[in-house]
Parts: structure tokens; sequence; C-alpha cells
């Protein structure tokens, strides 16, 4: 079976996901599927591939063909069976029919060229667009978005206030993925987008020479994130019993939300940097780079030795205090003979 759709694959996991929703929907085998290129004169009439998102577009449009062509199919299997176009059930490359004490089936092959011989057309055009989306741009209202995706993350990082160095050492991720197609691809999804993110907040810095131009502009002066910036211990779950009405399969985009998870890290560089001065509020630029970092830790040491300074008595504050007479002072010290003369 080929299968083209309007989808870009940029390592998002996009053809093997359409592949699996082709493969259910026509009830065969995975192997039995194969994705063709992405041709505009093929499938012109195509949204731009934003990552996981077009899973949803793509994805729904191949299912809606593969109904079309389950329900021409149908009737020759019912024949073929002895059964009616209702009862007839596709899976795992086989037809056969529902409640049948014989347990017939026919090879969804032969079905297709029972099809074939009778001059049935073996090809359908499916179409989806996102139901329910509106934004109003001069009022401002409108429902823009089908859905939203939630995430949480909790991440542990060390600083070293020497060098402005830090590590992460640990994160746990728990993911709204919906009711995933492909747990491996999504979970590579989930961990590539916090990395891309941590690498947004702590890494990637641009900047600029005298004459405004792009310093950073090549593979030597913009780092980016690799595996040394793993966190060392890095866990990641998906959320149960979280399908998605109205979705292909349940499922939900997880392309970018995982990379605002990152924000995660760079609060908790924000916290250990104030741990080395009073606990107050540490102001951090974006991205955190260890000459920021140390600056920081810095900033925090001085604004705790300020306090420490003001809380300190003055030079002559005691001589001060010791020549103030407390309250009956005079009456004690009454009694006792001043040098030179005589108390009467």
């Amino acid at each position: 079976v080929q299968v083209n759709h309007g989808g870009t694959e940029m390592g998002q996991g996009l053809h093997t996901k359409i592949r699996q929703i082709a493969a259910e929907c026509l009830g065969v085998k995975l192997e039995a599927i194969r994705i063709m290129p992405t041709r505009t004169d093929k499938v012109p009439n195509t949204s731009a591939s934003a990552a996981s998102a077009s899973t949803d577009l793509n994805g729904a449009a191949v299912a809606d063909a593969c109904a079309q062509l389950r329900q021409r199919l149908a009737p020759i299997a019912g024949a073929m069976l002895g059964c009616s176009p209702e009862a007839a059930r596709f899976a795992d490359g086989w037809v056969f029919a529902e409640g049948d004490e014989q347990m017939r089936r026919v090879h969804f092959a032969q079905v297709v060229e029972a099809a074939y011989r009778q001059r049935l057309a073996l090809f359908a055009q499916g179409y989806y667009r996102t139901p329910g989306i509106h934004f109003d741009q001069k009022t401002g209202r409108g429902n823009p978005f089908h859905y939203f995706a939630y995430g949480a993350a909790v991440t542990e990082v060390e600083v070293d206030a020497f060098t402005g160095g830090h590590r992460v050492l640990r994160t746990d991720i728990l993911q709204d993925v919906g009711d995933s197609i492909s747990p491996l691809v999504d979970l590579g999804q989930v961990e590539g987008g916090y990395i891309q993110g941590l690498g947004w907040l702590t890494i990637e810095e641009l900047l600029w020479d005298a004459e405004g131009r792009v310093a950073t502009n090549g593979a030597s002066t913009y780092k980016l994130p690799s595996w040394s910036e793993l966190p060392e211990v890095f866990e990641v779950a998906f959320l149960e019993r979280a399908a998605e009405p109205g979705v292909i399969f349940g499922s939900k985009a997880i392309g970018e939300p995982p990379l605002m998870l990152a924000i995660s890290a760079r609060e908790a560089i924000r916290d250990a940097i104030a741990a080395f001065g009073g606990g107050g509020v540490v102001t951090l630029d974006s991205p955190a780079t260890p000459e920021r970092i140390f600056r920081a830790v810095e900033e925090a040491r001085m604004a705790t030795d300020d306090e420490k300074r003001s809380s300190v008595p003055l030079a002559g504050d005691d001589e001060k205090r010791s020549s103030v007479p407390l309250a009956g002072d005079d009456e004690k010290r009454s009694p006792v003979p001043l040098a030179g003369g005589v108390r009467s």
C-alpha cells in the first residue's frame, strides 16, 4: 500500500506514525505500508509541517482515505466470506466475518485483487481540517487552538561558584501526550525538546561585534547542546488515561511543548545562586552562561556582605551607650565618695 501525504519528515517521526495509522486503519501489517516522498504534485493542498502537529493533520487525512478504501472493499470481502459488508473485519493482513463460528478468512491481498478485477478504484484521496478553530484579530476573541498540551518538570542542578559552570544532575518529566500513537517516538521528542530548551536557556548565546555583525554565526562560536549536557538521571513518563477526543487516535502533538520545560533548569540555577547569598531575588539573564552565573553569584555574595555590615555596630557605639546613665544609677552611686569631697 503506497501512501502519499503532505507532511515533511524532519526527524520528528512523522513517517513512522503515518505508517502506523495507515496499517491500523486498513487492518494490514506495518511492513505492508510504503511511504512515498512528499510531493506537491501528489498532494498540493497542504499545510506547513510544524513538527508533530503534522501528525494531527496528515494522519487524520490518511485515516479518511483508508476509511474510503475499506468501505469499497467491504462488499467484496462480504461476498467472498458470505457475510454482510458491515460484518467484514480487517486485521493483521486478513479479512474475516465477525461472529463467524467457522472462522473463515481471506487475505487482504486477495480482496484487493478481487476488487481490481471488478474494476473498482483502489485509490482514495483523504482530507482533514482542524474543526472548530476560529479567531477574530480585531476583537481578539475566538478559539484558535483545538486542544492544549500539558507537562511538568523537576530539575536538579549543581553550580560551581568559582567558575560559573553548572551540571544538570537529574530531570524528571511528566508529559501529556494524549494516547500516544508511537510511545518510543514521543519519548524521543520529549527528551529532544527538553535538551533543545536547555541549550536555548543555558548555552546558545548571540553576540554582535562593534559594527553590528553577528559574531557567533558558526559552529565554532555558537555552542549547541550535546550529550555532555544531558542530565545524569533523565526520567520521562507519560500522563495516563489522557486520550484527547476528536484527534487522530486520541494523540497529541509533542514536538514543541517539552522545550518550555527546560525553564525548570534555569530556575534551579537561580535557586542555587541564591544559596550563595541570603536567599533573596536573583536577576539572571538568559542564556545562563558561566560568565553570567559567576557574576550573579558574586552579586549574591556582595548583597549578603552588605547586610552583615549594616547589622554590625559602628566604632564608638559601646562607649556612647556606657556613658548614658541607666535608671537608678544615681541612687546606686550616691554613697560612694567623689574624689576631693564628701557628700553631706
